[in-house]
């Protein structure tokens, strides 16, 4: 997984993390985010000319926009920047459809420029928004991950969603993109109580059309029209640009996340009670080497029942590292283990924002009820949305009026914000991301790693307290030390793990991709002290079974395969490929199962 954000450039990010904000939550699951949409993000691929001909003027015709407003968006905005162009499209469709939203936008933006300020109904000062105003930015209305499976904001409405029936949720959905709720009723008693998301829109929008070509059809006298609309109307066409986009792919119905057990402890964390439960094992899956595999949890549908299927049927663990530390992280894990007598690292790492954070406390306001922070990204909040933040609560001596404390909440929770200070938030450091993931201090640090590369490779590791806790069952099983195969190692989460435990690395190949990542691990392994052999591999591919079977000749086989394939196309952050075990960087997940499959097979013929 590649990422290249630096702080100041993070509202044109691309999630490429292996989350994810993996967002975990199911598909209908409210939370203060629930209205919105993750920015379609992409490359733009086109010919050089913006003319009719063009890919990338025939990709957004195709996708629903007029030909001129899809002219008039890649002449202003070049073809470099396919984000850009679709927002453009975006805003253009919401004026074009209510011309009254456009004025009120024209007001709002001469009320800013003149310093003015209007009063609401409870009198509150609040400032004019308009579509380009530093208080509603891009990054709240477009670029919120729509898959918020880590994100705390849902905490809060966990208990009210799971009352609701799936009907309910539907129907609380649509009516928060701005359908109204009578039409939404109608259409789910029409098309079915089973039926889509996708249909219900597609009926709702229908009928809109419909009415609106009935010349005999008398609109009410219009409400006066705020932001919001044009934002709601704004997020309905991206909603069903994105259908579109499943439509064409064939993806809409395997997109479907897997529905996660609550609460996630997979077959138990130590914090946690649990009932005693017995696991048995495929009987192809018993033999040696033990394998350990992780991603994802939220992955599209049918996904886990292919690398289930895959791993000798072994059924996944899921589990969330909020039971572990201070962040989420939701997983699955894989792995024929023995899940009996697991302990914990010691001492237990902080499980709240506060204790792991204790300098925040002062700062900390009422009205933010986070106690855990979403699950931890390669990117980071940029400096310019902390000062908009800032601006946006500096106008209040008390509590801020609601829509302000959930606009400041909201990117909090996307963001990992902490509070530093007065109305002032702060994106989390390096080292309290190593705190918070159980690596140690300065880990990712030396070598001459950026920052940004920091951020990108912790983001895309293991959180060690978690992993470490199920493989503590290895050190009474090898208390002479271990022989590992780590595929896809990343900065080494698994090492750590192990040496953490005390279980000692006699040998180790460690297959990574990224230079930045094998530095890190090899200044690590040389930092610790460590007797053992380390073997670095660049490529899972240049594990052939003659350079396997050469290896475990010399060193007499592997104790355990280890490893997490690449996500990029699995997580629902991912708008762009998120094409499952079938895309570019995922489908490596086959080459685990090949090596994993080679090394039992050698193995074996020596036994």
């Amino acid at each position: 997984m590649t990422g290249n954000i630096t702080d100041n450039e993070s509202e044109n990010f691309s999630w490429s993390s292996d989350d994810d904000v993996e967002k975990e939550k199911e598909v209908f699951d409210t939370g203060s985010s629930l209205t919105t949409l993750s920015a379609f993000n992409g490359t733009a691929e086109g010919s050089s000319s913006s003319g009719p001909s063009s890919t990338l003027f025939r990709h957004f015709v195709g996708a629903g926009f007029s030909e001129s407003l899809v002219a008039k968006a890649i002449e202003e905005n070049g073809e470099g920047n396919m984000d850009s162009i679709l927002n453009a499209l975006l805003t253009y469709s919401a004026l074009e459809s209510s011309p009254s939203d456009a004025l009120d936008i024209e007001k709002s933006s001469a009320t800013e420029q003149n310093g003015d300020l209007s009063k609401t109904n409870n009198g509150h000062s609040d400032q004019k928004i308009d579509a380009d105003s530093d208080f509603w930015s891009s990054d709240y209305d477009e670029n919120i991950p729509d898959d918020l499976s880590d994100s705390d904001s849902c905490l809060g409405m966990e208990e009210t969603c799971g009352s609701l029936s799936e009907k309910d949720q539907k129907l609380l959905f649509l009516a928060d993109m701005g359908y109204p709720v009578e039409e939404v009723k109608i259409a789910i008693e029409r098309c079915g109580p089973e039926s889509s998301l996708e249909e219900l829109a597609d009926f709702l929008c229908a009928a809109q059309m419909a009415r609106a070509s009935d010349a005999t059809y008398v609109d009410p006298p219009a409400k006066p029209k705020l932001y919001s609309d044009y934002a709601k109307h704004k997020k309905r066409k991206l909603l069903e640009y994105e259908m579109r986009k499943k439509k064409q792919k064939g993806l809409f119905e395997d997109d479907e996340p897997i529905r996660l057990p609550k609460p996630m402890i997979g077959f138990g964390v130590p914090t946690e009670p649990c009932l005693p439960f017995r696991r048995t094992l495929p009987e192809a899956a018993i033999a040696p080497p033990y394998f350990y595999y992780e991603n994802v949890a939220l992955a599209p549908k049918g996904v886990w029942d292919t690398i289930s299927r895959f791993l000798y049927d072994v059924q996944p663990e899921f589990v969330d590292s909020k039971y572990f530390c201070a962040a989420a992280r939701k997983r699955g894990y894989i792995h024929n283990l023995p899940v009996e007598n697991r302990f914990p690292l010691l001492p237990l790492p902080p499980r709240t924002i506060n204790e792991a954070l204790p300098l925040t406390r002062k700062w900390w306001p009422d009205w933010d009820p986070r106690t855990k922070l979403n699950c931890l990204q390669t990117a980071i909040g940029s400096a310019k949305l902390t000062e908009r933040i800032r601006k946006a609560l500096e106008d209040y001596e008390g509590d801020p009026p609601d829509h302000v404390k959930k606009y400041v909440l909201d990117e909090c929770r996307k963001w990992n914000l902490v509070w530093v200070g007065r109305n002032k938030v702060a994106p989390l450091e390096p080292d309290e991301v190593e705190m918070l993931l159980g690596f140690p201090r300065n880990h990712t640090r030396g070598g001459g790693i950026s920052r940004t590369d920091r951020f990108k490779s912790l983001g895309n590791s293991f959180q060690v307290d978690t992993v470490a806790y199920h493989l503590s069952v290895l050190k009474d099983l090898f208390p002479g030390g271990i022989k590992v195969l780590s595929l896809f190692s990343g900065i080494g989460g698994a090492e750590v793990a192990l040496h953490r435990l005390g279980i000692p690395l006699k040998f180790v190949v460690s297959v990574e991709l990224a230079e930045v990542n094998r530095n890190i691990q090899r200044s690590w392994w040389e930092q610790t002290n460590q007797k053992g052999i380390l073997i670095d591999i660049v490529d899972v591919q240049q594990l052939t079974s003659d350079r396997l079977e050469q290896l475990i000749n010399k060193f007499g086989g592997f104790d355990l395969i280890i490893g997490g394939s690449p996500c990029n196309n699995l997580a629902g952050s991912n708008r762009v490929s998120r094409d499952g075990l079938e895309g570019k960087e995922s489908s490596l997940f086959f080459e685990y199962i090949r090596i994993l499959d080679s090394v039992k097979c050698i193995m074996g013929k020596k036994r």
